[in-house]
């Protein structure tokens, strides 16, 4: 358990979001583990299939993903307080919702699947293989609800470190059943979701086990837990903007999906794979935003404003550093990165002019994110929300249609969408965090005398 309440700011927030940051890394590997072996050894139409499977999943997840966003902030603020019944109360009502969501989303998901890839106009040779990977993975969500929302309890009360153990665990037994599944058993892109959902069952697993060792306030024990509808009402309240949020996010992915269907399967694979290594080049701003939420959300339980805007500057700075660096990256080495995934020239040139395109924006996503994790912290995810929808379904999805189907640009008008949309959102979400009409959304009692204009 860490207190974020004391010491200074930028060294707290880094030494929290860095072992998020390896965590989450570790966690996307298992994506990108899948897109590598699947490209290289069964071919771009394989990795085409995986690649037009997540933004499916993704939002049929994350409404889930928002409610155990909310849980971690709900859990923060009472962890600053102090309050250490409230801290096991809302972990037990944790656990207990997202093992029902993810039994009724696996239903859902499968029963719906084939439907979801006609509506995306999935390319008919990509479908079997894309629903038999989509339906597999499907089958784990329980386990990986499990997983997430575990990782969740624990960052609320300020342990980032533990999480990131088990999943190098996961994710290296995900790489030897990958190769294990699809070289040796030549199961193909079955064999790929398989090692996935084994992976995260084994992640999960080992930490219950941890948890029922080491954490006297929020072990694991099916004979003494208990359902809180208030602090359920509570999580809701502060995590469902985000999860609507992050729902309509899906819905834009299977969107944007949708116009890339249509180029056929070399730009589906290029952009698959490519999205692989954005996902990645994007998490510091992203891990950065979900330290300074429990940072935020610790310090307002407690009262101590004056820490937050430091904080927020603080992040602000490093993470515009990391941005910085990976663009660089990208831009120079981008297209040997794509060369991990695929053989194919072309999926390799239309992968690279995606990833320049979108990498020399990246200062805006960080700072979008930044303000929107300093917000979420504070409890103030409503206005956030329609920011987002704002900024996707008014000005990304309307341009990529217009820009790739209307303008000489084709499928690069999709890319140069993304970004404008970036800069309209971080312009939004500073307008909102300027205008200080989040500061009264705390679930601890604040005293009104206390909140100053120094948040902002």
């Amino acid at each position: 358990m860490k207190d974020l309440t004391e010491g200074n700011e930028a060294k707290l927030i880094f030494q929290f979001a860095v072992p998020m940051l390896l965590g989450n890394v570790f966690q996307q590997l298992y994506q990108v583990v899948n897109s590598v072996i699947v490209g290289k050894y069964l071919g771009e139409k394989a990795l085409a299939a995986v690649g037009a499977s997540m933004p499916i999943i993704f939002t049929l997840i994350a409404l889930i993903i928002g409610f155990g966003i909310g849980a971690s902030v709900v859990i923060a603020q009472y962890f600053g307080a102090k309050n250490y019944e409230k801290v096991r109360q809302t972990s037990d009502t944790i656990n207990i919702f997202l093992f029902f969501a993810g039994i009724i989303l696996s239903i859902v998901g499968i029963l719906s699947s084939g439907w979801l890839f006609n509506l995306l106009q999935l390319p008919p040779e990509l479908m079997h293989d894309a629903k038999t990977y989509l339906n597999i993975y499907l089958s784990g969500l329980v386990v990986m609800f499990g997983f997430n929302g575990t990782s969740a309890i624990l960052r609320g009360i300020g342990d980032s470190k533990t999480p990131l153990y088990f999943l190098i665990i996961s994710v290296f037994i995900n790489i030897l059943l990958d190769l294990l599944f699809i070289l040796v058993f030549k199961w193909g892109v079955a064999g790929a979701a398989l090692s996935t959902v084994i992976s995260q069952i084994i992640a999960f697993a080992t930490a219950i086990i941890y948890l029922n060792r080491n954490h006297h306030i929020i072990r694991f024990n099916l004979k003494d837990i208990h359902f809180n509808k208030l602090i359920f009402w509570q999580s809701v309240r502060i995590g469902l903007p985000t999860g609507i949020q992050q729902t309509f996010v899906g819905l834009g992915g299977m969107a944007l999906m949708g116009i890339v269907n249509t180029y056929g399967t070399i730009v589906i694979a290029g952009y698959s794979a490519a999205m692989r290594i954005d996902q990645l080049a994007v998490l510091p701003a992203m891990n950065f935003s979900a330290a300074l939420s429990g940072f935020v959300g610790q310090n307002l339980g407690a009262n101590k404003f004056s820490r937050i805007r430091a904080g927020l500057r603080a992040t602000f700075l490093m993470s515009a550093a990391f941005c910085l660096i990976i663009t660089i990256i990208v831009i120079f080495w981008g297209d040997n990165l794509m060369t991990i995934f695929t053989n194919n020239p072309e999926v390799v040139r239309v992968g690279h002019k995606y990833l320049i395109i979108v990498s020399l924006f990246y200062i805006f996503f960080s700072t979008m994110f930044t303000f929107n994790g300093m917000l979420r912290g504070a409890g103030a995810t409503l206005v956030p929300m329609f920011i987002t929808l704002f900024s996707l379904w008014l000005i990304r999805i309307p341009l990529a249609f217009f820009l790739s189907k209307h303008t000489s640009l084709g499928e690069e008008g999709i890319w140069w969408s993304i970004p404008i949309a970036w800069f309209v959102g971080t312009v939004g979400s500073y307008i909102y965090y300027k205008t200080g009409n989040w500061k009264d959304k705390a679930v601890t009692r604040i005293k009104p005398e206390e909140i100053t204009e120094d948040l902002v």
